[in-house]
């Protein structure tokens, strides 16, 4: 079943969903309010992940943590990438010891940056997960706006989705 594309900013990422690929955080239900803990307001740990159903011939995976609803646009939580295939989820504070490649995200520091928005409405914060055939060949640390332009030329075997909201 095909996906629209992903309109980030300038970035389209167009993605093909792969049957029986998912994703959730035991965390917090689909659509539901992000525990503090995972944000600005709280310990600004990354939560607990899990996944399954890899689409066969995936080589590398990619996590990114986006806001949609922030203010100048879409905002960029969290980038890790080139993950290996077999791994099945990320344990809470992963991001703080996690032993992969990660992207300088929108607050300009390498890992996670929990949902931090401004008073008022609340946010949806989509944790996206991708299936990729190979993996993206670039540095650690790189800017996360570059690996998710790298991922749009790559594209994607599939893409699983979870989302939680914040608001404070």
């Amino acid at each position: 079943m095909a996906r629209p594309a992903l309109v980030l900013g300038a970035l389209v990422l167009g993605v093909a969903l792969g049957a029986g690929f998912w994703l959730r955080s035991p965390a917090f239900g689909y659509g539901e309010p992000i525990p503090p803990r995972y944000t600005c307001a709280g310990e600004n740990l990354s939560p607990p992940l899990v996944w399954g159903g890899v689409p066969r011939g995936a080589a590398a995976l990619v996590l990114a943590v986006l806001d949609p609803d922030a203010p100048g646009g879409t905002f960029v939580h969290w980038v890790a990438y080139d993950l290996p295939p077999d791994l099945e989820g990320l344990e809470e504070g992963a991001s703080r010891k996690l032993p992969y490649k990660q992207a300088v995200n929108d607050f300009g520091r390498v890992g996670y940056g929990g949902p931090c928005p401004p008073p008022g409405a609340p946010h949806r914060y989509f944790f996206r997960l991708y299936a990729l055939p190979r993996a993206l060949g670039l540095p650690g640390g790189v800017g996360a706006r570059r690996v998710l332009a790298r991922l749009g030329e790559v594209g994607a075997l599939g893409e699983a989705v979870w989302m939680g909201t914040f608001r404070r």
